[in-house]
């Protein structure tokens, strides 16, 4: 059921009748009429609208588990259905009847519901805050989504747990060796060991092991592409900078596809918490900081595709960019905004990719705090993105190693040093490094050695859970053949054209790469600050510079007629 408390009135709000004509202006279509007990949409509906009540009521429910259905709520006259999938268009992750009395209602299709709150200030911030409520509602209270049916702690459910928690998306896991409802459904389906995970999709679909585009398919996630569609800013990578590259670029009309080969949020999403990012003073979770800008992006009208990889650029002779992803789809646009990120740098230690997921994580989410609750583990790094996960898992361990190359103070943030200070289970190890991880792919890590650099000394630790934040290398591979990077990797902008200035018409932009029309922001530019606020700016920056390319591709235009 809706949480009780102060909130309500914001998740569940009524419309008063200047509201609702207001709102009627935007409308899909002419009032519905629906009688008592009739289904309005069904739970796992693609494109259900949402629906604003003018008569009688509307009761909404969700899924419990695999079995059965709870009620949400009953929406009544001045009350409007749906929450954040409706914004997208994606399945919907509730159902509704019509009430006792009847329903009837206005419907707003994706489309139409976006022209709503971007057309109307006040009634477009009542539905957001509600929208964005229901979705934490749903994700908090369980039972709602996806249900995953696995064994604790091995790596293929570790990664679609993770998946579908840094794309905020409401799921229930069910533990496939003790839990009686999901062995009987893995019974019923002849299922083999090989076969878990299994997901089963709002809509009832079942799948078994699936990867994350394969859950992200099921799920609505990944849209279709029209190949013939031609955006005028494709975006690649949805971390601070390209989403906030999204939202501007959107607000102002253009219209935009983001693209990202994992979830939102790039590396800031994994972050617990950002406390020096300017306006939140008690800081903010890097997920939460991406879903608000997700939801922001798609209130303007971005399409956010996910998890799709691009491959290649094509060739420009055209004048229109084309990226290939690694589907074999293709994406032509006007202009392409390169905001990629960095890659979790892997260290050059024996044998690691095969504890990845087994014992060995890049990230530390209240997923690998659950895992590792009560342990002794290891974490090596020594930047803020350290400290912050330090400070999130020690409080859930028994006892947190800090291997560090370098003193604190050298390369992390005073504040953080301070409250790590004050962890009475933190042992930090200065001038020191791993260099071996022993254990088996079935058993997963079960302990490491750590050497001091200076005197050679060699420890052994029983570890089963070993976290790496040591940085990261610019995600450039698949774009150093048609742009200009520096000696690491990272995109050089604000030089000269490949071919030349008179080539193109024009020099470069600041933010514009090598190649015309094609723009590097946030941490894969050379020479960015590798900050979340300074991506976040380079972002909004680049919007302006897009409409410059814009305006010169289309001068040419009407002057080659």
């Amino acid at each position: 059921m809706a949480i009780p408390g102060a909130r309500d009135d914001q998740m569940f709000p009524t419309l008063d009748p200047h509201q609702i004509e207001t709102a009627r202006r935007f409308a899909s279509n002419p009032p519905r009429r629906f009688e008592a007990g009739e289904v309005v949409f069904a739970i796992g509906d693609r494109t259900a609208p949402a629906w604003l009540v003018l008569e009688g009521s509307l009761d909404v429910f969700r899924h419990n588990g695999l079995a059965g259905e709870v009620a949400v709520t009953t929406h009544h006259v001045g009350q409007l259905s749906g929450e954040v999938s409706q914004l997208s268009g994606r399945p919907s992750l509730a159902g509704a009847r019509a009430g006792a009395d009847g329903c009837t209602a206005f419907a707003f299709d994706s489309a139409h519901l976006r022209a709503l709150i971007v057309g109307s200030a006040d009634v477009g911030e009542i539905i957001m805050r509600a929208f964005i409520l229901r979705r934490v509602n749903l994700i908090s209270e369980g039972g709602a989504g996806s249900v995953l049916i696995g064994i604790p702690g091995t790596p293929p459910l570790n990664r679609l747990q993770g998946f579908l928690t840094r794309s905020g998306y409401p799921h229930i896991f069910l533990d496939a060796t003790s839990d009686a409802e999901g062995r009987a459904l893995i019974e019923r389906l002849g299922i083999l060991p090989s076969d878990l995970p299994l997901m089963v999709c709002p809509a009832g679909t079942v799948l078994k092991h699936p990867t994350d585009r394969e859950a992200a398919c099921c799920l609505g996630m990944t849209p279709k592409l029209d190949p013939n569609e031609i955006y005028d800013a494709a975006i690649i990578g949805a971390g601070p900078a390209g989403l906030a590259a999204a939202v501007y670029a959107a607000s102002e009309g253009l219209r935009v596809i983001v693209l990202d080969e994992r979830s939102v949020g790039g590396q800031a999403g994994a972050s617990m918490r950002i406390e020096n990012y300017l306006g939140f003073p008690t800081g903010i979770s890097g997920q939460a900081l991406a879903s608000r800008a997700f939801n922001q992006a798609l209130k303007f009208g971005a399409e956010i595709a996910l998890p799709l990889e691009v491959s290649s650029l094509a060739p420009l002779e055209s004048g229109t960019p084309t990226l290939t992803l690694s589907g074999g789809e293709r994406i032509k646009a006007r202009t392409v905004v390169v905001a990629s990120g960095a890659r979790y740098r892997r260290p050059d230690i024996p044998g690691i990719a095969a504890f990845e997921g087994a014992g060995v994580s890049y990230w530390a989410s209240p997923i690998e705090a659950k895992l590792c609750a009560g342990e002794e583990i290891a974490l090596v790094g020594g930047g803020n993105s350290a400290g912050q996960a330090v400070a999130f898992l020690a409080p859930h361990v028994r006892r947190l190693h800090l291997i560090v190359r370098r003193r604190l103070e050298e390369t992390m943030s005073q504040y953080l040093i301070e409250r790590i200070a004050a962890l009475p289970n933190v042992e930090l190890h200065v001038g020191s490094e791993i260099i071996s991880l022993e254990g088996d792919a079935q058993g997963g890590l079960s302990s490491t050695i750590i050497r001091n650099r200076s005197t050679g000394l060699e420890t052994t630790k029983a570890l089963r859970h070993v976290f790496l934040f040591i940085g990261a290398d610019p995600n450039t591979d698949w774009i150093r053949p048609y742009v200009t990077t520096d000696d690491k990797g990272f995109i050089v902008t604000g030089g000269p054209f490949q071919g030349g200035d008179i080539a193109a018409g024009r020099p470069a932009l600041p933010l514009e790469t090598s190649v015309p029309n094609v723009f590097a922001i946030g941490d894969v530019r050379s020479g960015s600050t590798k900050r979340v606020a300074a991506a976040v700016g380079e972002g909004a920056a680049v919007v302006a510079q897009i409409h410059l390319a814009l305006r010169e591709m289309s001068d040419r235009a009407a002057a080659a007629v």
